[in-house]
Parts: C-alpha cells; structure tokens; sequence
C-alpha cells in the first residue's frame, strides 16, 4: 500500500495493485486476482486517523523504493524495501512467540490472511449486508465471501436467533 492509495478527502482506500515479491527476491507490481479485486474500501474515522498516525511516523527512507512505478510504500522493512505479506507474517509469528513464553494460554497462529477471514466473520455477524461484504472483501463470487470467509459456531447461531427472538 501506497500513501497515494489513501484517499482522505473521499474517506476511502483505493485498491488496483498488490505488491508482490518473487523467489528470486525481485519486487513487482500486479493487478488484483480478479476484477472484483479492483475497488474502493471506505475508511471509517479509526481508520483514518491510524493511517494519518502511520504516515506521521513513517521514517524516510536514504533512498524512497520504486516498484514499477509506484514509491511511498506506506511500510518498509529495516532495509528501506517495501514489506510483503511475509514480513507481516513473520512479525506476526515473532509476537505470538514471545507472547506464549509469558502466558499459559497459549495464542493459537495469526496471520494476515486470519485476520481477513475474522474480518469478514465479524461483519457478516455484525448483520452488514452479504453484497456489501463481497464488494469490501474483493470477491467475484459471494460463494466466496459466506462459504470460505465467514465463519459461524453454534453460539453465533444462538445469539441471532436470539436476537430475531426479541425484535
């Protein structure tokens, strides 16, 4: 992600590209998987003023990276190269493990890619519409977006119809 990516004056996150690095250690430039990839996230006001926070903090590089064109990565690794779900994952599993040194109950592994799939959980159980969802999740097909991403257990079941019980 790009600091162009954020668009504050809309309140939104443009999303046409990923950044991807090869096996050879070569960083490139792609489009989404799908067209449905290609979209606008809308940003709430948290989100916003994190980004805000990030790009205030975010350190200049010697040199600012250029990948096919595109410069101001919003994250760089301690090298001044963009970072890739990699890093992320790394960072991710680094801090579960110091966590599980420190507490009994241990923290199960998180990814980038989890964290995807809780979001789409939680607005699907938070009642957001499955149409919007797919459109914010980038997926061509809602299939996708209710049978692989979200995730519903008996207590989730049980609150709803709760729910639907007392309205």
């Amino acid at each position: 992600m790009t600091i162009s990516d954020i668009e504050f004056s809309d309140s939104r996150i443009r999303v046409d590209h990923q950044l991807q690095r090869t096996s050879q250690m070569q960083y490139v430039i792609q489009e989404p998987k799908t067209e449905s990839g290609v979209r606008y996230v809308p940003m709430t006001e948290e989100v916003e003023k994190c980004f805000r926070r990030i790009i205030a903090n975010r350190m200049a590089p010697k040199t600012e990276p250029m990948v096919n064109g595109y410069v101001g990565f919003l994250f760089l690794d301690k090298n001044d190269k963009p970072m890739v779900a990699l890093h992320w994952e790394k960072y991710m599993e680094h801090i579960i493990e110091k966590y599980n040194k420190i507490y009994r109950v241990q923290m199960q592994k998180v990814t980038p890619h989890v964290c995807r799939h809780t979001f789409c959980s939680n607005m699907a159980k938070s009642g957001m519409n499955p149409k919007t969802l797919q459109y914010i999740m980038g997926h061509a097909d809602i299939s996708v977006t209710l049978n692989t991403y979200t995730h519903v257990k008996f207590d989730d079941a049980k609150e709803e119809l709760l729910r639907v019980e007392t309205s």
